[in-house]
């Protein structure tokens, strides 16, 4: 599992991820990779046992006590030696799924997956994490009207997170003005290290830490930098829950940079704290005992900043599992993208019952310039803390591959050193090697002009691809090349074209299904300020000494509490809206222009960004709260969705706990989740018809008629023909059905090929805007209704 924001190393990340994703637990990597000889002896690790409740014996009374006969019943349970590890159960799921977690051998593993009732067992796995004063301006929310002043400003929503943890003591959970939770919640603060239930208040009000799976791995928790309770030692947590949910604060900044007023989305929400990951690490087992006492506890919106590999298929994904258990309580999950992008086929969390968000730029510059030799002016971004202008011109020195062994005072003392793709650490090896300054640029094309602002402790600034290639064209061009660097200390808004995509936000198609376009929307998710442990180095490198209230971070974790936090605001405007219906009002409301009323582009490489990168567009909760008509889809929905994937009867149990007949969904081929978008795959033959059928539910108060218009970007490709043509509402609530009818006029004739399309239904109030991705593929291994 990972949370998802950007990684301070991403060398190292890289390297990590490997090793994790392809070992099943670090003990049973060590053991075979370092120390052979020790496999001998089978070495008990953690697994996660889904169970059918309706199997179980009929003289057991519990499930309880029929997961401990279970354990009895394996041959270690019982021994005498003290030397043999025995199994035993560390958490029970009742919620999110039936079954438990424990540690197992390989061999009772198997013994346990043998017995009726049990649908399978499968290893605990983890992963570390790989991957705002102006960003609730920025999409629109203003305190003086709309949906701030409609919605109380969220008031008494619960907005749950599962993640690193919280720093209680920040500004950003003061609970100033705010009532006590009513007596539907269920939760509580949990007492641990540096922590205890004083530490919440009217706005955090519940705060709880999952550590079994953790330690059942080998990890040691609870050492003086990794407190055993809620408190965060990491930031990501504390920084994504008060983009959600941040009470205003005054005057915050990161050094000065970003300053104003800091609040979340949905700042008079509540906050309850889930704390899953440890040592950068956050187990299954973990993971979905944080979100069973989410649901169980009573939160109302759940923000997941964390991330699976997008190549497991969801009956194997403990986020998509535990999220289906959300949605059936009616709870909005919102849930990052991933940070994989830009290339396609790289985003995760693509369950059709969670909202997945993508990361973009919004309108604000941390503005810098190297002023070089020639006399020209290169511009870039930079945190740097100094106003610093008119400073001396100063060596420069290019260096491909910046480590310890490279940046030597030799080599460097005295000259601004240039990097490709430098993070914090570089800049203290830089620092303490004697060199002047930093000049990180973009090295991979495939990056362009996205600026992920770091935090470097001396005077540094980054340059996109372009201006990084002019800068290393000067270089080349000169002996001795010199350069002064500029920082005027401006953090300027609205110059920029915004949003933008993020290069490094995900892309679709969704891996594991085609036809269901991912991600769902765009929102705020690069160099995003908000609440920081003021324990913890801004830079999360222990050498750093700097701390701060704030902090700036880039990636879909941050972009994730945007949307959680709207959702919010819309929850407690329509409480008995459904999370499919919330999500359908964002996304069918989502803008495609940017703020120069054009189509939003991608950063890397300033050409107009598709639904494959921005879903349906950028997040506007304004418009959200009034969209007209909604797609609403329910829980038997998705369970005949995932009989179109052709799941077995065992895999079926990880979401749905008594079996299912799947022969409705097989029967009718043109059957679809009444989702908001449309994904529509055509395989090898010309004039290949793909039928498709929605509801759309009226949300409005007047009666209504609205008229069907396509904006059909690939007319060339695809003839599309919408049925009927005219819609006409007049109760609340009431339904109405259409069909489209997509029709390739060209057969496939590449592994994949994309165009793109919209299906619109509008009246002079309302336009209910729902993106068309067509794939063209003559791959057949990924999964399709289509063949």
């Amino acid at each position: 599992m990972a949370y998802l924001h950007l990684p301070m190393n991403l060398l190292l990340s890289s390297l990590l991820l490997t090793l994790l994703f392809h070992s099943t637990s670090v003990s049973a990597w060590k053991s075979s990779a370092l120390f052979p000889s020790q496999q001998l002896v089978p070495q008990p690790t953690s697994y996660i046992v889904h169970t059918l409740n309706t199997s179980r014996p009929a003289h057991i009374l519990s499930q309880t006590e029929w997961y401990r006969s279970l354990i009895e019943l394996l041959p270690n349970s019982q021994t005498p030696n003290a030397t043999v590890t025995k199994p035993q159960i560390f958490y029970e799921y009742q919620t999110v799924m039936q079954g438990f977690a424990a540690t197992l051998t390989p061999e009772e593993a198997q013994i346990i997956s043998e017995h009726d009732g049990v649908i399978r067992v499968y290893r605990d796995q983890l992963s570390i994490y790989l991957q705002t004063t102006h960003s609730p301006d920025f999409i629109g929310l203003s305190t003086y009207y709309g949906i701030w002043q409609e919605s109380n400003l969220g008031d008494d929503v619960i907005i749950g997170l599962v993640d690193t943890g919280i720093w209680p003591e920040s500004q950003s959970f003061n609970d100033s003005g705010l009532l006590p939770v009513g007596s539907r919640w269920k939760g509580k603060c949990e007492n641990g290290t540096r922590f205890n239930s004083s530490m919440c208040n009217n706005k955090l009000i519940g705060a709880r830490y999952f550590n079994a799976g953790a330690k059942a791995l080998g990890f040691q928790v609870g050492d003086d930098d990794n407190f055993t309770s809620p408190r965060d030692q990491a930031g990501h947590g504390t920084h994504t829950s008060s983009t959600a949910a941040g009470s205003p604060v005054l005057g915050a900044s990161l050094f000065g940079k970003a300053s104003g007023t800091a609040r979340g989305l949905a700042p008079k929400a509540k906050i309850a704290m889930y704390r899953v990951c440890w040592h950068d690490v956050c187990t299954h087992s973990d993971i979905l005992a944080g979100m069973e006492k989410a649901i169980e506890d009573g939160v109302d919106i759940l923000s997941i900043s964390l991330g699976t590999s997008r190549w497991i298929p969801y009956y194997e994904d403990s986020i998509a599992i535990g999220s289906f258990a959300a949605a059936r309580h009616g709870i909005f999950v919102a849930c990052a993208a991933g940070n994989s992008g830009p290339r396609h086929n790289t985003v995760g969390n693509t369950a059709p019952w969670v909202t997945t968000v993508a990361a973009g730029l919004i309108d604000r510059t941390f503005t810098a310039n190297v002023t070089l030799g020639s006399g020209e002016v290169l511009f870039g971004e930079s945190l740097y803390f100094e106003v610093m202008n008119g400073m001396d011109m100063l060596p420069v020195i290019s260096i491909e591959l910046c480590y310890d062994d490279t940046l030597v005072p030799s080599v460097i003392m005295g000259k601004i050193v240039v990097c490709p793709d430098a993070w914090v650490g570089t800049g203290f090896l830089i620092e303490a090697a004697g060199g002047a300054g930093l000049i990180s640029i973009n090295g991979d094309p495939s990056a362009g002009e996205t600026i992920v602002d770091e935090s470097y402790t001396l005077p540094s600034l980054m340059l996109g691809y372009d201006e990084g290639r002019k800068l290393l064209a000067y270089l080349n061009s000169t002996t001795k090349p010199i350069a002064r660097l500029n920082f005027d200390g401006h953090t300027v808004i609205g110059k920029k074209r915004a949003p933008q995509v993020a290069v490094y936000s995900s892309r679709g198609p969704s891996y594991e299904v085609l036809e269901l376009l991912k991600p769902d929307i765009l929102a705020p998710g690069n160099n995003i300020l908000a609440a920081w442990p003021s324990e913890v180095p801004i830079s999360g490198d222990p050498i750093d000494p700097r701390r701060s209230d704030f902090n700036i971070l880039s990636g879909t974790s941050m972009a994730t509490p945007h949307v959680a936090g709207a959702a919010a605001l819309l929850r407690h405007i329509h409480p008995t809206w459904s999370p499919a219906m919330l999500r359908s009002a964002m996304v069918t409301t989502a803008l495609v222009l940017d703020n120069r009323d054009r189509t939003i582009i991608a950063n890397e490489n300033s050409q107009d960004a598709t639904p494959l990168a921005f879903g349906a567009g950028h997040v506007y909760p304004q418009a959200a709260n009034d969209p007209g008509l909604v797609y609403d889809t329910g829980f038997e929905d998705y369970v005949k969705w995932l009989c179109k994937l052709n799941y077995t009867s065992k895999q079926m149990g990880s979401f749905v706990p008594s079996p299912v007949n799947c022969s409705d969904a097989h029967s009718d081929p043109n059957w679809d989740l009444n989702y908001p978008s449309f994904g529509v795959v055509f395989k090898n033959q010309t004039r290949q018809r793909v039928v498709r059928r929605r509801t759309l539910t009226k949300v409005s108060d007047l009666p209504e008629n609205y008229t069907a218009r396509v904006v059909n970007l690939v007319e060339e490709k695809v003839e599309v023909i919408v049925k009927p043509e005219m819609l006409d509402f007049i109760g609340p609530f009431e339904k109405r059905g259409y069909t489209v009818e997509f029709t390739s006029k060209v057969s496939a004739n590449a592994s994949f090929d994309y165009g793109f399309a919209y299906i619109i239904w509008e009246n002079e109030e309302h336009q209910v805007k729902s993106p068309v991705v067509f794939i063209w593929s003559t791959v057949p291994e990924f999964n399709s209704y289509s063949g």
